[in-house]
């Protein structure tokens, strides 16, 4: 996808930190901005985030970047989503009442059933339940780190790469085309975490083909 430095997307998410540093000891060349142009021209896009998504989307509102998002997934650049940053690419999240997202996949985030422990917190293991090159290396059942209190629901069940069970099996990494997302924090998942944002750098660079349908519009 040519050269230069991946944009990690700032809109004030509070896990930013974290990612860039891991990004860093991944080997990766990143920058942090919130620069259109600078996103939209960079070979590969990296979405963090948490908190609820009303403040994720007014946040990405406010500084214009919903349409930037939107545009660098349909050029088919490749897009890595993290924790917020993957539910944010749903049609709609139900937390604190009904809150439109990007909709750049159909489908709905839901909380966990009432009588689990919120927030799902800690070490699960997320099975592989389809091929995909951000697995390369990674063993299947590996462990990764989460904290949410919703999942995603696809309406297309088929762009689920990953899964965990946590009272129900929910998505845990998703995957169609140029577009990986992580329900997980990879940057606090230790020696598999970062090796999926390795993974990712290198379908950025080309090294590591994506073997999967293309995906320029999602669908």
């Amino acid at each position: 996808m040519g050269n230069g430095a991946i944009a990690i997307i700032d809109y004030g998410a509070g896990n930013l930190r974290s990612v860039v540093h891991a990004v860093s000891h991944a080997g990766l060349d990143a920058i942090v901005t919130d620069d259109a142009s600078t996103i939209m021209n960079a070979p590969g896009v990296i979405l963090p985030g948490v908190g609820a998504a009303a403040d994720t989307m007014d946040n990405l509102h406010r500084r214009d970047l919903v349409g930037v998002v939107r545009e660098v997934i349909t050029a088919g650049t490749p897009f890595l989503g993290v924790c917020m940053g993957m539910q944010a690419l749903f049609t709609l999240s139900q937390e604190r009442g009904a809150h439109r997202c990007l909709d750049v996949f159909p489908g709905t985030v839901r909380r966990f059933a009432p009588g689990l422990s919120i927030p799902h917190m800690g070490w699960n293991r997320v099975h592989q339940v389809a091929a995909h090159p951000i697995w390369d290396g990674i063993p299947d059942g590996a462990h990764f780190y989460f904290v949410h209190s919703y999942y995603v629901e696809p309406a297309d069940p088929a762009i689920v790469i990953g899964a965990t069970d946590y009272g129900v099996r929910f998505p845990a990494v998703i995957g169609r085309g140029n577009v990986v997302a992580t329900q997980c924090h990879p940057e606090k998942s230790a020696d598999a975490g970062l090796r999926l944002y390795a993974n990712f750098g290198r379908i950025v660079s080309g090294t590591l083909p994506m073997a999967v349908p293309s995906a320029g519009a999602p669908a």
